[in-house]
């Protein structure tokens, strides 16, 4: 079955055909992305062939999920938001749940969202007709209801009012105990050591389960002091299920998670926790080329957490601002940026109560983001030579780092140091260094075949295409393009199976 249906007189679809030319691909290349993105979606029953592309190239409109998968395929390719619209495609009929990020700021409505996009995602998310059927939003139509945040929540209601928005009046009594809030934490801490060791594509069902629980015990009265520790730990959870939807390439329902989490975090009165949250948003935007709506979505963070914010979190909303700066091409700023992430970093005292969300920010990660952050100046500003020797000691210290923690009992943050290697190589690759970028290249490759994360893989086969393209006669080049094509495919075919 192909997902596609057919019209009667049909013209040939020109804005597809487009952005399809200006890509580059083939249509058989686009058919295996496609099947490859179905597959991480859980849509078994798409099975496109070049036949097939070729008809929607006639005209034909084909049926969810594949409009949303083009749209991210595409996006992801030219590095912007490119709807299904942009594209002369039909999108499906989206629910108040599932769509749009411009959400009543209100508890008892956040509960509800949470809920049923929750049970949305584990419903029919199985399926592959949840993470398609959403549109990511992008500019003031993100940023603006985003500013949302910092704006105070009315009074709550009186003690013994019953009106629907009062969340005494939302089910009964609840009587949870110190120790299962403390437990319902600590699920969450695994369940980020889960995502770290392995990737996003492991554990997203369980956590997005996890969410869905603990909405429905927010829908229980509940003290002033647990609601808020609930909203707490629901914001955590959101976040973590739209890091992980970022991780196996699901952007549009990352995004709808991200946005949630705000306004969960918003309702648990925590302020990192909700900059925590932008700064997510912020590097999904520097992924997708919205380099200008990270930069405000970062700052924003920063506004809002200005007097509350530990000194490791300062530093990495730091660290993210540089990348943003280095994506615009502001070198000045990006230096400035990098520096105060470094000043703030070193301001971390050993008594210091880091919440546990933000202890992941490490010294590798702090060297990991500054030095993407010279690397993608050395993409976009010039001066090709200059930035690589900056990034290379800082990425290589990274590296380091990650190898260390790797070694650990645990495993540590594995898809970093995979990420990282990738990392490294593209800088081999900048200093024309072939031979070297080949063998970190391969480095990440044992890791990522043990990794369910569409990020690590996308970056793998993306700096194997680079390399091709620029030293395709080194044996080593072809050596890991092979290889990389081959177990890859193989991997990921067992994962799906």
């Amino acid at each position: 079955m192909s997902g596609s249906g057919r019209t009667g007189d049909r013209c040939p679809n020109e804005r597809l055909t487009s952005w399809f030319q200006r890509s580059g691909w083939s249509k058989g290349e686009l058919a295996r992305q496609v099947n490859r993105r179905a597959r991480h979606l859980g849509a078994h029953h798409v099975s496109t062939d070049t036949s097939r592309v070729r008809r929607w190239l006639d005209g034909e409109q084909p049926r969810e999920p594949i409009p949303r998968i083009l749209s991210e395929l595409f996006s992801e390719r030219f590095g912007t938001v490119i709807g299904p619209e942009d594209l002369g495609l039909r999108s499906a009929h989206r629910s108040a749940a599932v769509s749009g990020v411009d959400l009543p700021w209100a508890g008892p409505r956040t509960v509800a969202l949470i809920n049923e996009f929750s049970r949305s995602d584990l419903m029919l998310g199985r399926r592959g007709f949840l993470g398609t059927s959403l549109a990511m939003s992008a500019g003031p139509a993100l940023v603006e209801p985003m500013q949302r945040w910092l704006v105070p929540s009315p009074p709550a209601p009186v003690k013994g009012e019953t009106g629907s928005d009062s969340p005494a009046a939302v089910g009964v009594a609840g009587e949870l105990s110190g120790p299962e809030l403390a437990l319902l934490g600590e699920t969450t801490a695994m369940f980020r050591s889960w995502d770290a060791q392995c990737g996003g594509g492991l554990r997203r069902k369980a956590v997005v389960g996890q969410l869905h629980e603990v909405t429905d015990l927010l829908q229980e009265r509940h003290p002033p002091g647990v609601r808020r520790r609930l909203f707490a730990i629901t914001a955590e959870l959101c976040e973590l299920a739209g890091w992980m939807s970022y991780d196996i390439g699901l952007q549009p329902t990352a995004q709808k998670y991200f946005v949630l989490a705000l306004h969960a975090a918003k309702e648990a009165g925590d302020r990192p926790l909700g900059a925590f949250v932008l700064s997510r948003m912020s590097r999904q935007m520097i992924h997708l080329g919205r380099a200008e709506d990270a930069l405000e979505l970062i700052q924003l963070a920063q506004y809002g957490s200005r007097e509350q914010a530990t000194a490791r979190t300062r530093s990495m909303l730091h660290a993210v601002e540089a990348r943003a700066h280095a994506n615009l091409g502001q070198p000045t700023k990006c230096h400035r940026a990098v520096r105060r992430a470094e000043e703030a970093f070193a301001d971390i005292g050993p008594g210091d109560a880091d919440p546990g969300w933000i202890d992941f920010f490490s010294e590798a990660e702090l060297n990991a983001a500054n030095a993407h952050s010279y690397r993608d100046l050395a993409y976009v500003a010039g001066l090709s030579h200059t930035y690589t020797s900056l990034a290379r000691p800082v990425m290589e210290r990274a590296v380091e780092l990650f190898a260390r923690e790797c070694a650990r009992p645990g495993g540590g943050h594995r898809r970093s140091y995979a990420l990282n290697l990738i990392g490294l190589a593209t800088v081999h690759l900048l200093a024309e260094e072939p031979e070297a970028c080949a063998l970190r290249a391969t480095e990440a490759l044992e890791l990522a075949k043990h990794l369910r994360s569409e990020r690590v893989s996308t970056r793998l086969r993306k700096t194997s295409a680079t390399a091709v393209r620029d030293f395709g006669d080194i044996p080593d080049v072809v050596l890991l393009n092979r290889r990389i094509t081959a177990e890859l495919s193989e991997s990921e075919s067992v994962r799906a199976g």
